[in-house]
């Protein structure tokens, strides 16, 4: 059974208006924080709990900020300059809104796609999980305005947070995706954030070996990873269960997006589920 069939289509109005309020708010939060917003509504709406979302909303809206004021136009002539600088965020968004406006926004997201991919460790890796809720409500909806505008906001945060890992050296290969997960070497300092422990990384199992065999294989391969991951977050959730759910809901997002890519991105697509 297809989620589509599992979940209907919200027609209540709820999912749109929703978004509409979430808008006026910036990405972040005290710093670092993203705003979950975008994806607990999307998640709400789509489970069949649109009633409750303004009244979540209410509740969640108090904690956001607004979103940061323009600093210069991000254009197509310019844009490497401003990528990974937090403090364009509305500039991205505001270009991103321009570019799917003006083209189709399946047109706009595989373009983007593998010049953010490289930075999938954006915010936490919350700029590809928005992206990867956006996504789903226009693949499963109506592409409603709001919805559009939604990926536009999604994209304008993973381009403004885009971060890089850093150069690793590949370990030992591993059968499969449970396996790898295990063989990642652990980091000495737990105590701080995602950027002073990226700093830490040295190395990273070769996952997987062989080059998929095509756009199928590689959604496999996707699908492998992310049971993987949450079966491990049930055994090691209790330790750090923030950081180590997105090692699930990072390749998640990922898996979303496939249906709305070229084939050709799927196999680059896997390998960044992977570095996730």
């Amino acid at each position: 059974m297809t989620d589509t069939q599992r979940y209907p289509t919200d027609t209540s109005g709820t999912l749109d208006e929703a978004l509409e309020r979430i808008h006026l708010s910036g990405p972040e939060r005290d710093g670092w924080l993203s705003n979950h917003a975008p994806m607990a509504i999307e998640a709400l709406v789509r489970h069949g709990h649109a009633r409750v979302a303004h009244r979540w909303l209410d509740t969640y809206r108090p904690k956001l900020e607004d979103m940061p004021g323009s600093v210069a136009p991000v254009t197509a002539l310019n844009w490497q300059e401003a990528l990974g600088d937090i403090s364009r965020v509305a500039d991205w968004t505001a270009f991103f809104e321009r570019e799917t406006a003006d083209r189709p926004w399946r047109t706009v997201l595989a373009e983007w796609w593998p010049r953010l991919l490289p930075g999938i460790a954006a915010g936490a890796t919350h700029g590809v999980i928005r992206v990867g809720h956006a996504v789903r409500t226009l693949l499963e909806g109506e592409e409603t305005a709001p919805r559009v505008r939604e990926l536009a906001h999604a994209l304008g945060y993973w381009a403004a947070r885009r971060q890089p890992l850093p150069a690793l050296e590949h370990l030992a290969p591993a059968p499969d995706a449970a396996a790898a997960l295990d063989r990642v070497p652990l980091i000495a300092d737990q105590d701080g954030g995602i950027r002073s422990r990226f700093e830490q990384l040295t190395g990273f199992p070769d996952w997987p070996g062989r080059a998929p065999s095509g756009p199928e294989a590689a959604r496999a391969a996707i699908e492998e990873l992310v049971r993987a991951a949450t079966h491990r977050y049930a055994t090691h959730g209790h330790a750090d269960p923030i950081m180590l759910v997105h090692a699930a809901t990072a390749p998640n997002a990922v898996l979303r997006t496939l249906p709305a890519l070229p084939g050709t991105l799927w196999t680059p697509s896997l390998h960044a589920a992977w570095a996730a």
